[in-house]
């Protein structure tokens, strides 16, 4: 009887876009402006993304949207999140405010749209163009995610 083999590449699977978006707008403003532009219906995600670090847990916020006629799902992220200390938590107005990203290979991304599910007849294109026409949408791109090494933080 052969045996068979189960590698970690084998679970592997690129079937999703990651899109980093440059805005100045709040998420829910931006999220209604991307269903308005895509045709979508993304909603507050009551259960937000945690990331533990040594200085404590930062909560981005996101919206979500399961396409089922499409069988795809759209998820806009926040990137950024502030958060106090663990250590000297000293009040309201600590210095110890902490900055962390969600992709830190993309602090200068303001927000992240997963597209996943995808097929080969994804036109990611378009969705940029689309996305790119909303005011105080500075840039919009798609990201390589074979080099990132935070990629796991948006296995969710």
């Amino acid at each position: 009887m052969a045996n068979l083999k189960l590698t970690f590449d084998d679970f592997e699977s690129n079937d999703f876009e990651l899109l980093a978006i440059h805005s100045n707008l709040k998420d829910f403003k931006l999220t209604f402006l991307i269903n308005l532009k895509l045709n979508v219906l993304m909603k507050k995600n009551e259960s937000e993304i945690s990331i533990k670090s040594s200085n404590g847990t930062g909560k981005f916020s996101r919206f979500s949207f399961d396409d089922l006629n499409q069988d795809i799902t759209w998820e806009l992220i926040k990137n950024q999140t502030n958060f106090n200390s663990n250590q000297n938590n000293t009040g309201f107005f600590s210095e110890d405010n902490i900055t962390m990203n969600l992709i830190p290979e993309l602090k200068i991304a303001d927000y992240l749209l997963k597209i996943d599910n995808i097929d080969s007849s994804f036109k990611s294109d378009e969705v940029i163009q689309k996305i790119s026409t909303i005011q105080n949408v500075s840039t919009i791109y798609k990201v390589d995610t074979t080099n990132l090494k935070s990629i796991n933080n948006l296995i969710f």
